[in-house]
């Protein structure tokens, strides 16, 4: 999936459709010249349905098509004859999606299990036709009901991302090329900060065809839990991951004060983050000699109860133990 392709936000106009009125019809034949009322039910205006399909992963069908309506119902005919129902309008889209009332802010729904559907606007009920309103001292009644209006809601669809392993990281941490090397996708990797503006997802092939997801999240900069830099759109998408895996580079100033500052975003965004299992990745280790490495060794592991790991993306190393670490948490 290019960058470009990844919608994770749409606003939407949906519209159900109107019920149909009822009808006024007396039954007339050749030989029946004031036959009793007859005129059918309204049929019911369409709902405007979102429906969980597991093969989407971005909102990106959705970006140019902003309006949704449903399909009236028809009106009731001659011999108690029922409208047609209107057709409803079923809009797919990925697993994750968070369904919003786009003027006060507040989530209706949730959709996380394929397949689910949720009626984010009721079609119109019919209206009844003239033979429900026959008494005894009114047999030729000549009114109907009309259809109820259908519903005008503006909703907003916000994709947090189902994956199982999360990358946090500042810019420029590796998470691309972390990303790049152990999956087939091919995130934009260049030599300065926020390269990634979208979240890039890949499948880690595991032993014996086993998979799991990774996504790569743009980077956390300090603050961004208060909306600071670009990284506070996307923390949204580490709320869905069951693990997540901090990046920190080797040549960073100080890794420990680094990880800190990043658990400390994630805290401050949603304090339930802190209950994820979390490991740490020591980045472009490959440029650590021996010594420094056993330096920054004995100092991760008294100050943090956290399982670490030196990894090089670009030489290739520590990937596999990475992968079986992950592996392990994730099952």
């Amino acid at each position: 999936m290019t960058e470009g392709n990844f919608v994770d936000y749409v606003k939407l106009h949906v519209t159900s459709g109107n019920g149909g009125k009822g009808s006024v019809h007396l039954h007339r034949e050749k030989y029946i010249t004031k036959g009793g009322p007859d005129g059918g039910d309204g049929g019911r205006g369409g709902h405007v349905i979102l429906r969980a399909n597991s093969n989407l992963w971005t909102l990106h069908h959705l970006k140019f098509s902003r309006h949704a309506k449903a399909e009236h119902g028809m009106h009731g005919s001659s011999s108690r004859s029922s409208g047609s129902d209107g057709q409803d309008k079923i809009i797919e889209v990925p697993l994750g999606t968070v369904v919003r009332d786009t003027e006060t802010q507040e989530i209706f729904y949730e959709l996380t299990e394929n397949e689910q559907e949720i009626i984010v606007a009721k079609g119109g009920l019919g209206g009844r036709g003239n033979w429900h309103f026959k008494t005894s001292t009114n047999q030729t009644p000549r009114y109907a009901q009309p259809g109820i209006p259908g519903e005008e809601v503006n909703i907003t669809l916000e994709l947090k991302i189902l994956a199982d392993v999360g990358l946090v990281g500042f810019p420029n941490a590796g998470k691309s090329t972390l990303l790049s090397v152990i999956t087939s996708a091919k995130p934009k990797i260049a030599d300065y900060e926020f390269t990634t503006l979208k979240p890039n997802l890949g499948i880690v092939e595991y032993r014996d065809f086993q998979t799991f997801v990774i996504a790569d999240i743009p980077g956390i900069i300090e603050g961004a839990a208060e909306g600071k830099g670009i990284g506070h759109r996307f923390l949204r998408h580490i709320e869905r991951n069951s693990t997540l895996l901090f990046l920190v580079p080797a040549d960073a100033s100080d890794i420990l004060d680094q990880y800190h500052i990043l658990l400390d975003e994630l805290k401050r965004y949603n304090p339930e983050m802190l209950d994820k299992q979390r490991f740490l990745a020591i980045t472009k280790s490959d440029m650590l000699d021996n010594e420094l490495k056993d330096e920054i060794d004995s100092e991760i592991k008294d100050a943090l109860d956290v399982p670490y790991l030196f990894i090089s993306s670009v030489a290739q190393q520590g990937l596999t133990e990475l992968k079986d670490a992950l592996w392990k948490m994730l099952n």
